[in-house]
């Protein structure tokens, strides 16, 4: 018997004890009950892109957890500086929880809600038990005034390992930010999401509304207050993973935008307006991610002036136009580069994060605008919120399989999807099939192999293709093949749109 013949027998035992009845058919066939019209069930993908969520868990797992091959782990995090960091995402394929695009995943996730819920009927639920399993970790992240506790775990020890995390055992560091080390990107960025969310819990549940709201003012001005990037103190341990390359100007123009939204307190629009210029309102940016905030604060902000007449941001509007202005291919002043195939193309390393949140910005930016009744101008140009829309759909189409592979980017849709993600619970066999550990080094053999993935990450969706539509599918590929949570969080929104608009919902 050959060593790769073993390996697929390996793989495929693995397989059906993981996998085997982890979810219903449902959930993992898309192929039934298609929309006449629609050349995507949107809503098998949005199903499948919150359920993602709950394979990202830290912490002890529900009764109800239905990605059943994941198991409690983490259980002591915080115990370093005897405080309770159990809970919480793992951002990517790695065991660190990093604070930062935690917080962002959170923002984008309530915001998807905020615009979108009302069109997710049944999914509503589950996306708010994805943005409550972060809130309740960013509560206790919170919870010693003036200090965030941002990280758990050594980032550089954890990537030298390929293991579970049911079977870490690298240092589970504790990372924070206060007085004497700020952090004001990372802290205005978790005062969003705190925000966000309660806006999103205002009526469901009132009480935990009021405490993240309460939690949001707060670390709100300690950000305000103790300036600075949680980079410069916090260099050797959060970069090159997520440095804060844009600054914090861009978290505390968010920051203060979300909680105008949120508490209606005039002080906050005051701040936006002595601000706003300071903090790069007008700056020439055209990259929204878990790093730059600008462009989704000035559409927010454009709502408000749009939406709710609020005149003294006028000049939103204006700066709205421009970031739209960038991404629209063949416009004037059009900066954003396609691939052949047609996908936004920002960089190699998980590109598919600007795909989602440049789609979420797209379709709630044309919210905005019908509301209004108004349209965006590019120099002479004009373009209609129906165009925004349909920039939007080809990309989350080229996600789903439209593109010149036929390949879906989502982890369980369609029926070619990427294999061998760089996850390493996914990679290796799971606890039930393999109750015995797997050290550090080990599991690398696995890694390295070409073996499909045992275990269904089901709607994780990768970093995609480069430049020129190519994707390897391979394992150790982690720009091109390691999905992560902020990814998804955008997409949310935008997969509840379509699935409304065409009548799956």
């Amino acid at each position: 018997m050959t060593l790769l013949f073993k390996v697929i027998i390996f793989f495929s035992f693995f397989f059906f004890l993981c996998n085997g009845f982890s979810y219903s058919d449902s959930l993992f066939n898309t192929h039934h009950h298609r929309h006449q019209i629609a050349k995507h069930n949107y809503k098998d993908a949005l199903t499948k892109s919150i359920l993602f969520f709950e394979g990202q868990r830290s912490g002890k797992l529900p009764s109800n957890q239905r990605m059943s091959w994941r198991k409690n782990s983490g259980l002591s995090d915080g115990s370093a500086l005897h405080v309770d960091l159990v809970g919480g995402y793992y951002d990517a394929g790695d065991n660190i929880k990093f604070g930062f695009p935690m917080a962002f995943t959170t923002t984008m996730l309530s915001w998807s809600v905020i615009e979108f819920g009302g069109l997710m009927k049944s999914e509503l639920q589950n996306a708010k038990i994805a943005i409550r399993w972060a809130t309740d970790y960013l509560l206790k992240a919170t919870s010693h005034p003036d200090t965030i506790y941002v990280q758990v775990g050594d980032a550089n020890k954890d990537h030298s390992c390929w293991e579970r995390p049911e079977d870490m055992d690298t240092p589970r560091n504790v990372f924070k930010v206060d007085k004497n080390t700020p952090g004001s990107d990372v802290a205005a960025e978790t005062a969003a999401a705190l925000a966000a969310a309660a806006i999103v819990f205002r009526k469901s549940d009132p009480s935990y509304s009021k405490i993240l709201l309460k939690r949001a003012v707060r670390v709100f001005a300690f950000a305000d207050k103790y300036r600075g990037t949680y980079s410069a103190g916090l260099k050797p341990d959060v970069c090159p993973f997520y440095c804060s390359y844009s600054g914090y100007q861009d978290e505390l123009l968010w920051g203060a935008a979300w909680l105008q939204k949120a508490t209606k307190n005039v002080k906050y629009l005051n701040y936006i307006k002595i601000n706003g210029q300071v903090l790069g309102a007008a700056e020439y940016d055209n990259t929204f991610g878990w790093d730059n905030k600008h462009a989704g604060a000035r559409i927010l902000l454009t709502k408000a002036f749009l939406v709710q007449n609020v005149r003294t941001l006028h000049e939103y509007k204006g700066h709205a136009d421009n970031f739209i202005c960038s991404v629209i291919p063949g416009a004037p002043f059009s900066s954003t580069q396609y691939t052949p195939g047609g996908l936004l193309f920002k960089m190699a390393d998980a590109n598919m994060q600007y795909v989602t949140s440049t789609s979420f910005l797209l379709l709630t930016y044309a919210k905005y605008l019908t509301s209004a009744r108004t349209v965006v101008h590019c120099g002479g140009s004009v373009y209609t919120p129906g165009r925004l829309r349909s920039i939007a759909k080809k990309q989350v189409d080229y996600l789903l399989g439209d593109n010149p592979l036929r390949m879906s980017y989502m982890v369980g849709y369609g029926p070619k999807f990427p294999r061998r993600i760089h996850h390493r619970g996914s990679s290796l066999p799971c606890v039930a099939s393999h109750p015995t550990r797997i050290p550090c080094h080990q599991g690398f053999a696995i890694m390295n192999s070409q073996s499909p993935n045992p275990n269904f990450l089901v709607g994780a969706v990768v970093g995609g293709p480069d430049q020129h539509d190519r994707f390897p599918d391979e394992r150790s590929d982690y720009e091109q093949s390691e999905p992560a949570t902020y990814i998804n969080a955008p997409l949310v929104g935008a997969l509840a749109y379509f699935a409304h608009s065409y009548g799956q919902l």
